[in-house]
């Protein structure tokens, strides 16, 4: 009879473990799609995040370009006419998309 009961108790515990893995896993989604719902409710409250905020935004070195960007803007608002020549990975002017990195390097003003 002791076989019998060791498989009983063994069954038991993988039973235990398996039924515990799938709380892990239903409360790790809870807190992921949670989490997901404040950032997203706390992006909509700031009001600099709303409209085309993206075009007010400081023209630094280094520069993402943003939605609805084109280097011709990107141009007028930094002061940087040589975009394209600072920027070797830039192949064709027309083809700029949100995202891309490019380098600017702003006029000096006196």
């Amino acid at each position: 009879m002791a076989p019998k009961s060791k498989n009983k108790s063994m069954n038991t515990i993988v039973t235990v473990a398996d039924a515990a893995s799938w709380w892990c896993a239903l409360v790790l989604v809870s807190f992921i799609l949670i989490a997901g719902t404040f950032k997203e409710s706390s992006l909509m409250a700031d009001p600099g995040m709303r409209g085309n905020h993206l075009m007010s935004r400081p023209c630094e070195e280094i520069y993402v370009v943003g939605e609805g960007e084109t280097l011709h803007t990107i141009s007028d608002k930094c002061g940087d006419p040589y975009i394209v020549e600072r920027n070797p990975h830039i192949h064709d002017p027309d083809d700029v998309f949100p995202g891309l990195v490019i380098k600017i390097t702003p006029a000096k003003t006196s």
